[in-house]
Formats: C-alpha cells, sequence, structure tokens
C-alpha cells in the first residue's frame, strides 16, 4: 500500500466540455471535446502532473434526450468517445494517473467485460478501475429491450455479475505461466480453474482467456443512491462516488457505507467514499461568482429541464415551471435520486424552474464557488470530519476549469498536507492504499492430464 498518512483520494471526473450544462459555451472550454483525443490527452497529463489518483470516465450507451428542441444544445451529451477504447489510448500516453471506466452490468455480459478489464489492466500496468452501473431505461431499447430491468431485478442480477466477474479473474493462479524456454512449459495448467457458473441470470463456463491481472481485478467502483445500490455498494465497492448536497448528508452516507461495508465482513477503510464536487475557483469570491453568473446567463430553459430530468432518472418536463415539483414526478424515477433533489427543493422552497436551474450549475451533488482558501477549506472540512475520504473533481467547465483547480487550490491543499506531492506507488489500488487481492480458490476442471501445457 501507498502510505501510512492520511490524504486526500482525488480523482477528476472528464465530462467532456465540463460538468455545467452550459459548458461548452464557455470561452474557456472546448467545444469539440467529447471526440478530441487530444482534449483528454491534455486533461490526463495535467492530472498526473498533479499527482491525482485517477481519471474518472462515465457512459451512456444512448443519447439523452430532454425537450425536442434542447438536443442540440446539449453538445456534451451526445458526443462522447467510448470509455474502455479510450482508456488505451491514455493509458499509453501516461505513466501513473489510475482510470476508471464505466462499464454497464445491464448490457454487457460477464466474460466481456472481465476480459476487456483484464486486459486494460495489462495495458496500463495495473491502474485500472471499473465504475459498475445498472444503466437507465433509455438503454433498453438498444440491446432488444422495450423496458429496462426493474428495481427489484437490476441490483440481484449486477450482483451475479460482478461475483461472475470476480471468478473469472481468479481462473488463472498467479504463478500459472511459468513460460519457461528450457523445458517447454509455457503454462500449468494444474493451476487453470475453470468456473462453470450456473445462477439465476448467468451461466459462464470460463476459464478467462488472459493470466491474472497485475491488480488481481480492477478497482471497483460503484455510485448507487437508492437502499439497494448502497448495500451493494458496501458489498463489492472500493471506492464509492456519492453525490450528497450538505456536510450532514455527507456524513450520514459516510457512516451508513462504512457501516455496510463492516456487516459484509470488510475492512471499512478498503471502501473509499468519494462525494463528487464542482468548484469554481477564482482569485476573489467575486471572481467565482461572476464565472457562475456567465455560465448560468448561457443556460436555456429547455436544457435546464432535460438536465434535472436526467439528474432524477425520470421527467419533469409536463410540470408547471413556476410551481413546486410534485411528489408524483418521483413516479419511474430513480428513489435515492429523486429524493435528494426534492429535500433540495424543499429546503430552499424551488420552483420546478429554479430547482432545474439548480440541476444544471453542476452535474456533482456539491457545487462550491470562491477563492481557493474556500474551496480549500470546505474539502478539509468534510475530509477530517468523516464526511469524505476525497473527491471526485467535477469542473464546471474543461479545460479551463481544471486548470484554475490546479493553478489556485492544489497548492493550498498540499500547504496543509493534505494531499500527495509525489506518487510513491505506481497501481490505482497503490494510489487508494489498497491490497492486492490474494488469488481465491475456484471450482476447477482441468482440461489436459498432463497437467501442463507447451505453446
Amino acid at each position: 500500500m501507498e502510505q501510512s498518512i492520511r490524504t486526500m483520494r482525488l480523482a477528476l471526473f472528464i465530462n467532456p466540455t465540463g460538468h455545467h450544462q452550459a459548458s461548452w459555451r464557455h470561452p474557456r472550454a472546448d467545444a469539440d471535446a467529447g471526440v478530441s483525443f487530444e482534449h483528454y490527452k491534455r486533461l490526463a497529463l495535467a492530472a498526473e502532473r498533479a499527482k491525482l489518483d485517477a481519471v474518472f470516465l462515465a457512459d451512456n450507451q444512448n443519447v439523452r434526450r430532454g425537450a425536442p428542441e434542447a438536443v442540440g444544445r446539449v453538445a456534451q451529451f451526445v458526443a462522447n468517445f467510448e470509455p474502455l477504447t479510450l482508456i488505451a489510448a491514455l493509458s499509453a500516453v501516461t505513466e501513473r494517473i489510475g482510470f476508471i471506466s464505466t462499464a454497464s452490468a445491464s448490457y454487457n455480459y460477464p466474460y466481456q467485460v472481465a476480459r476487456k478489464f483484464a486486459s486494460l489492466d495489462f495495458i496500463s500496468g495495473g491502474r485500472v478501475g471499473w465504475n459498475i452501473v445498472t444503466s437507465g431505461p433509455p438503454e433498453a431499447p438498444n440491446f432488444g429491450r422495450d423496458e429496462h430491468y426493474g428495481d427489484d431485478v437490476r441490483y440481484i442480477r449486477a450482483a451475479e455479475f460482478v461475483e461472475v466477474c470476480l471468478g473469472l479473474w481468479d481462473s488463472w493462479e498467479d504463478d500459472a505461466f511459468p513460460r519457461d524456454k528450457a523445458t517447454g512449459i509455457f503454462s500449468d495448467l494444474s493451476k487453470m480453474h475453470v468456473l462453470a457458473h450456473e445462477g439465476e441470470y448467468f451461466r459462464v463456463r470460463g476459464p478467462l482467456n488472459i493470466p491474472r491481472s497485475p491488480q488481481g481485478r480492477p478497482l471497483l467502483v460503484q455510485a448507487g443512491a437508492s437502499p439497494a445500490g448502497m448495500d451493494f455498494a458496501a458489498r463489492f465497492a472500493e471506492m464509492v462516488f456519492v453525490t450528497p448536497q450538505t456536510i450532514d448528508e455527507a456524513r450520514a452516507t459516510y457512516a451508513k457505507l462504512k457501516e455496510g461495508a463492516a456487516r459484509h465482513g470488510r475492512d471499512p477503510d478498503h471502501l473509499k467514499v468519494m462525494p463528487g464536487l464542482s468548484a469554481i475557483v477564482g482569485h476573489t469570491r467575486r471572481d467565482a461568482e461572476d464565472t457562475f453568473g456567465l455560465l448560468q446567463s448561457l443556460l436555456h430553459p429547455d436544457v435546464t429541464l432535460a438536465a434535472l430530468s436526467f439528474r432524477i432518472q425520470g421527467d419533469v418536463t409536463r410540470y408547471p415551471l413556476d410551481e413546486p415539483l410534485p411528489e408524483s414526478a418521483g413516479a419511474g424515477a430513480n428513489p435515492g435520486f429523486f429524493a435528494q433533489w426534492m429535500d433540495v427543493a424543499r429546503r430552499e422552497n424551488l420552483t420546478l424552474r429554479e430547482l432545474a436551474l439548480r440541476a444544471s450549475g453542476s452535474m456533482s451533488g456539491l457545487a462550491v464557488r470562491g477563492s481557493a482558501d474556500d474551496i480549500a477549506d470546505m474539502m478539509e472540512e468534510w475530509f477530517v470530519s468523516g464526511a469524505a475520504d476525497g473527491f471526485n473533481l467535477q469542473p464546471a467547465y474543461l479545460p479551463g476549469g481544471f486548470d484554475d483547480y490546479v493553478e489556485l487550490v492544489l497548492p493550498e491543499l498540499r500547504r496543509r498536507g493534505l494531499v500527495r506531492t509525489e506518487y510513491s506507488g505506481r497501481t490505482l489500488r497503490e494510489h487508494f492504499g489498497l491490497p492486492r487481492p490474494d488469488w481465491r480458490p475456484r471450482p476447477r476442471r482441468v482440461e489436459s492430464g498432463s497437467g501442463t501445457a507447451a505453446k
């Protein structure tokens, strides 16, 4: 593991042009960022120079649609690279920073996911993580389904999916490939283990056709907010991306996740809780407020409704703009996400129009503005008071917003001893202070009576 002194874990969440819904219109944003490899390369290298733990990439296997006239304006929603392909390229131009990518457990198959992440772990030298999602209803028609999996099925199915992947990643013991040129023995088949999984949702024979990877398995990441999602995270995740709006909410979520990990027989310290943080930083508070005001002025009303609909994974476009959002809007929405935003609306007495503007100000749970000291003070308070192990940074616009964070906030965090100054490990697990998991025995069937195989 990397270090004994506790410091913040930091990841850069790259939404192509930024996490404000009008980000692409900002003068210091790259409007064509979604399909520009140079843009991602520039940001990944900047994050590595800043000694961040990882770059985080989300994914959706559909075009997010709000009001029809708004679709063309939400450029960052429809112009995205497939993230696993992108990680393969980015890992070749970086040396130390990790990469966390979303892959759906609803619209993939376990063998494919296990093989791809094992391959990426080798390509990157042990620097990848899997953000496990169960997807949303808009993806279903792209995979031959009229309806998405129900709430009572999604996480049960996903748990079996992950268990299959864990078994496949242990298809081979660590020393199963001697590659001994003198004896002609390439692999030791007595150390190959066939999974032979037959479950409620999957039948997967195995073994995986790639050796055990540098990290043993990728870092497992999750972002569910519902009770089922939280329990899933406590059972499997090593990093949890959360979106609390207040420090009290963050502390409650943090405690619940750590307690859940212990309940599942895990070391709570092996689960890192990282809230999303969209920080607009200026040399002064006034500078930061001016930047936010500019971004808000660039929003189209239909885009704000599409943004709130996406945030709750439901549809708010049919409700009156100048009245509070009714509870009935939660029908068909994600229960956890809807509850979070209804709490905001009640607490601040917001109309739907005002709530949609609020949701468009950031795609993270927490949006703050201020000077470098203001942002550092907030991050330190959350970190030391049991609200966070670090943050998933979500700049409002890219690359300019991240440049400002690196120039202004990171030096202050380093001065306070809250973040690393140099990497001491090479794998993503080492960056997170996590051990490499031991190989676990699985049911096996030897394919050859000799117990060895020559290539």
